[in-house]
């Protein structure tokens, strides 16, 4: 499923006006039909009294078909005007006539004090107040309106997104209506699907409101629900080299959890061949907990991290490994880091680079650009503003245009870790991956996530499918944790040890609940 920012579906809609002859009238028709349908099946209409807030434009145009709908079937309508009436044109103000021509209350709201009771004796509200493409901080008598529907509790149902939502980045402009059913248009909008205006849109359905699929299902739309494809069939005569073997470099004195979990999520994930280079001194305690892992000592610093000398026997080990991971817990010891530096610019087989050995190259980025191997980086918000030189808090508000801006300029493959963690391409491709949950905010969960993508690549699937579904795998693995211990209370070890499951699941085909949540979106 793609997902368009607000520029992209404002072109789909000219597309559909103006190559395919498809009225405005008549999206705006579509739209508010679809809303009314799922309103239909979650509420019920006959008996029923709605309030509905409509801003002055295209949105508030969406809610008089609304209204009409709803009025014709046997609801009880008020429709209420926020803004000027004046403002409407086009294909909102035919409908706003057609409208005042029915026998259903419209006012234009004054204060807040004006509503309160509309709102108390209401079954239900719908907010057709902003669209999309709001880009302002939501004041005034708009504000006042979203607080009270919010304070409510009744059911909510909004249009397109919902209001007080940016539609390019899921930020909230000051306050937004929090709906229980949100019904949006064209393809779901990138914040419709990024935190937190996708927690705040409900159950979220989309309508293609008569969009041909050539004109959505295209190459040149690059942001898309990670939808991953299937695993490769697990050879029945395979032996442990068949599914992949991996070199994890991590690990320094003080840090063992970060060279135990990605190295041994590798193998519970379905790989076939763990090696973990770690410090001499660590590597007895990472044998008692993960004694499948091949285990190789290396020379250590005065205060416990990858010694430099170790550099021309790890670049050896690592032309015959089919994926390296360095990284995880390697320390900002500087010998350590300068060896991180050293084997990312030399080594030629796929690299995943995590934790310390992202501050590393982070002192020289054209290390990566030179690269002759393929590069997977595996960053948090902290990390990608050290990659980028922006800000978190202007990172976290551009999420999209920065990653794609990064895969280019490096030519690597970022997984921008995160609820609802974002897969770049070097072409731009961007996939929103829809598993995990706020419990695997916790650390060593990012570890267990880079050995979970080398499995994938171990068990066959092509590099860029690889990320994608170790990363959905990933997610899915602390979803089932979560599910059986709570968010509050699952762990590193608790994703690791769902791993299996996971991948089971994965191979027999999710339930149809399941399907749904991580399609992000239902159809109407």
């Amino acid at each position: 499923m793609k997902v368009s920012s607000v520029s992209e579906m404002r072109g789909l809609d000219r597309m559909a006006m103006e190559k395919f002859g498809i009225r405005e009238e008549l999206l705006m028709e579509n739209a508010g039909l679809s809303v009314y349908s799922v309103i239909l099946q979650k509420l019920g209409i006959r008996h029923k009294k709605f309030v509905l807030f409509c801003g002055a434009g295209n949105n508030g145009g969406d809610g008089f078909v609304i209204a009409r709908k709803l009025h014709s079937n046997g609801g009880d309508v008020r429709v209420f005007l926020l803004g000027n009436p004046e403002k409407f044109k086009g294909a909102a103000k035919l409908n706003l006539d057609i409208l005042t021509r029915l026998p259903v209350e419209i006012r234009k709201v004054e204060s807040g004090d004006g509503i309160k009771r509309e709102i108390l004796h209401a079954d239900a509200i719908v907010d057709a107040i902003f669209g999309t493409g709001l880009d302002r901080e939501v004041e005034g008598i708009y504000a006042d309106v979203i607080r009270l529907v919010n304070e409510s509790g009744k059911t909510v149902f909004s249009v397109d997104i919902p209001s007080g939502v940016n539609g390019n980045t899921g930020k909230v402009m000051g306050i937004a209506i929090k709906a229980d059913y949100t019904v949006t248009f064209g393809l779901p909008k990138i914040g419709n699907i990024l935190y937190p205006g996708y927690a705040l849109g409900g159950e979220l359905y989309v309508t293609h409101i008569s969009f041909p699929p050539v004109m959505y299902d295209t190459p040149s739309m690059k942001v898309e629900i990670n939808l991953p494809p299937p695993l490769p069939e697990r050879k029945v005569d395979g032996h442990k080299g068949s599914f992949g073997q991996a070199l994890f470099i991590a690990g320094a004195a003080g840090y063992f959890g970060a060279p135990y979990f990605s190295a041994l999520s590798f193998l519970r994930a379905g790989g076939g061949y763990s090696r973990l280079a770690a410090p001499k001194s660590i590597t007895p305690f990472l044998a008692n907990k993960g004694s499948e892992i091949v285990f190789i000592p290396q020379k250590e610093t005065t205060t416990g991290s990858l010694s430099l000398q170790n550099r021309g026997a790890l670049l050896d080990l690592a032309e015959r490994m089919d994926m390296v991971v360095l990284g995880p817990g390697l320390s900002l010891d500087e010998e350590a880091q300068q060896l991180a530096r050293e084997l990312a610019g030399e080594i030629t087989k796929p690299l995943l680079i995590d934790g310390d050995g992202i501050t590393a190259i982070c002192k020289d980025l054209s290390i990566i650009r030179k690269r002759k191997g393929p590069t997977i980086l595996t960053p948090h918000l902290g990390e990608m503003s050290r990659i980028t030189g922006v800000g978190v808090q202007e990172l976290d508000a551009e999420k999209i245009r920065l990653l794609q801006q990064t895969t280019r300029d490096l030519n690597a493959i970022v997984v921008l870790k995160g609820a609802h963690s974002l897969v770049g391409l070097p072409d731009e491709r961007i996939f929103i991956n829809m598993t995990g949950n706020a419990g695997m905010a916790t650390a060593g969960s990012g570890d267990v996530l880079t050995g979970t993508i080398a499995a994938m690549f171990g068990l066959g699937l092509p590099l860029e499918e690889a990320v994608r579904k170790g990363t959905f795998i990933h997610g899915l693995a602390g979803d089932l944790g979560a599910e059986d211990e709570g968010e509050d209370g699952i762990t590193a070890q608790d994703i690791l040890d769902y791993l299996p499951l996971a991948v089971k699941l994965d191979r027999e085909g999710l339930d149809e609940g399941l399907r749904d949540r991580y399609a992000g979106v239902k159809f109407v």
